[in-house]
């Protein structure tokens, strides 16, 4: 079928706009239910949400869904989307629910769901609980009596503390590192901080004072710029920068330069190798992941296992291939001996702990491969002016065909529709850094004249 709901990463769109509407997160929540009940079994369900304004709309609604349905609801907020994840294994929750759009501005809102081991649901089921929003309801309403109850998890913060100060190795402390923390005024605003001065760092906090409206405004993971710039005014060894949900993770060494997720996950691949902890021979990473990723784990002996560009999807694979490091070049970090979905901070503790044990600086550390040069570009544009899929257009197939042709076999071309939002990536890479920028220029310049694009800088 097709899915008009969810998305690569669920459901995802402005607040209070269709499907982000209070009254669709009623429907997915009693739909969502509903695919869950099975016997009387009392079924329980973990809701968090990030920092966002319609949050509080958002939240009410799921709750009141899962209620009319018989669930009883844990309300947790505000927290990172893997303490979710956490929680509803920890409390053995029916399912998690995360009221967040991630890296994207206040405007937007989501909805991810996790099952009760703690991952992200499937497609199919996914495309269940859509269908059943559609079907309808009817002979599905518990009696009054059976109706669900709410309580909030006031502790939940202390317990994810906990969880991730546990993955940093026993014995090792952050004594005699200044590190610049930046929480996107987001859903780590109070977690990131505590566990990193919990274990001896001199901590300078920025992105902590959410207002609903800020959150990764000119901050956060994707927009890197404060974070760098803080790290040098105070003079810190390194920087820290999580997104949103806290779910992705960009660092910078002690000069100001930004590392990205592919050198975390050689770094992190590179360190479990050598003790004997890493599994499955190699790492999984997506098809915008660099070359130079793929060639350093070569040198290694490892192999680089590329999915589509998705969290879930590296996931997915590491599951089924049984491997235990893998993640995205935007900084989603998935350490699956610890987690079941990425986790900026606990990927944070592991390089930190690299960095500890070595006492040598940031730089050093974390440069463990020459990038391929690589060029991404997205052209945003119109979903509702009626034109037909960009991609689609004979110019466009040309271009791009063209472009594949000039790079040849030394280089990569990798042409894909955001899943979250109307944006086309475009980008290319190889060892030849003129030809990379001509051939996304020149397929930029196709894609832009077949559709009605809205402007957008670079990743």
């Amino acid at each position: 079928m097709t899915r008009k709901l969810f998305g690569t990463d669920g459901i995802r769109g402005t607040a209070n706009t269709e499907p982000m509407t209070a009254a669709t997160a009623l429907k997915v929540a009693m739909a969502t239910a509903a695919r869950l009940r099975r016997g009387n079994h009392r079924h329980h369900v973990v809701i968090g949400k990030d920092t966002r304004l319609s949050g509080y709309m958002l939240q009410p609604a799921l709750t009141s869904g899962f209620i009319s349905m018989g669930v009883d609801v844990t309300l947790i907020d505000p927290l990172p989307t893997p303490a979710v994840a956490m929680l509803t294994r920890s409390l053995r929750a029916d399912i998690g629910v995360m009221v967040s759009a991630s890296h994207n501005p206040f405007h937007d809102n989501g909805i991810k769901l996790f099952g009760a081991d703690g991952y992200k649901l499937s497609d199919e089921e996914e495309a269940e609980i859509e269908a059943q929003v559609g079907a309808g309801l009817d002979g599905h309403f518990p009696a009054p009596r059976d109706l669900g109850r709410a309580r909030r998890l006031d502790d939940a913060p202390g317990r994810y503390i906990e969880f991730v100060k546990s993955t940093f190795p026993r014995g090792l402390r952050l004594d005699g590192l200044k590190i610049v923390v930046d929480c996107a005024h987001g859903a780590a605003y109070k977690v990131a901080p505590t566990v990193l001065w919990e274990l001896g760092a001199d901590v300078v906090p920025i992105g902590v004072q959410p207002d609903g409206l800020n959150i990764n405004a000119d901050c956060g993971a994707t927009a890197t710029s404060a974070m760098r710039a803080a790290v040098l005014t105070h003079g810190a060894d390194l920087g820290v920068s999580l997104d949103g949900d806290a779910d992705r993770l960009i660092l910078a060494d002690e000069r100001g330069v930004e590392i990205d997720g592919d050198q975390l996950m050689g770094l992190i691949a590179g360190n479990w190798h050598a003790c004997g902890k890493l599994r499955g021979g190699g790492v999984v990473a997506t098809v915008m992941s660099n070359l130079g990723l793929e060639r350093h784990l070569a040198e290694l002996g490892l192999a680089l296992h590329r999915t589509a560009v998705g969290d879930r999807y590296v996931v997915e694979h590491m599951r089924e291939h049984g491997l235990n490091v893998g993640g995205e070049q935007s900084g989603h970090i998935v350490l699956n001996d610890y987690t079941t979905t990425g986790d900026g901070l606990i990927a944070a503790l592991q390089v930190l702990a690299v960095i500890q044990q070595s006492r040598r600086p940031t730089s050093e550390v974390c440069s463990v491969f020459e990038r391929v040069p690589q060029r991404l570009t997205n052209v945003r544009y119109r979903r509702s002016d009626g034109r037909a899929n960009p991609l689609d257009a004979e110019a466009v197939k040309q271009a791009i065909a063209d472009a594949q042709s000039r790079l040849g076999s030394g280089g990569r071309l990798v042409i894909r529709k955001s899943g979250t939002e109307p944006v086309i990536r475009v980008m290319a890479e190889g060892d030849d850094g003129p030809l990379v920028d001509s051939v996304v220029a020149s397929v930029v310049d196709a894609i832009k004249a077949s559709a009605d694009p809205v402007p957008v800088a670079a990743d």
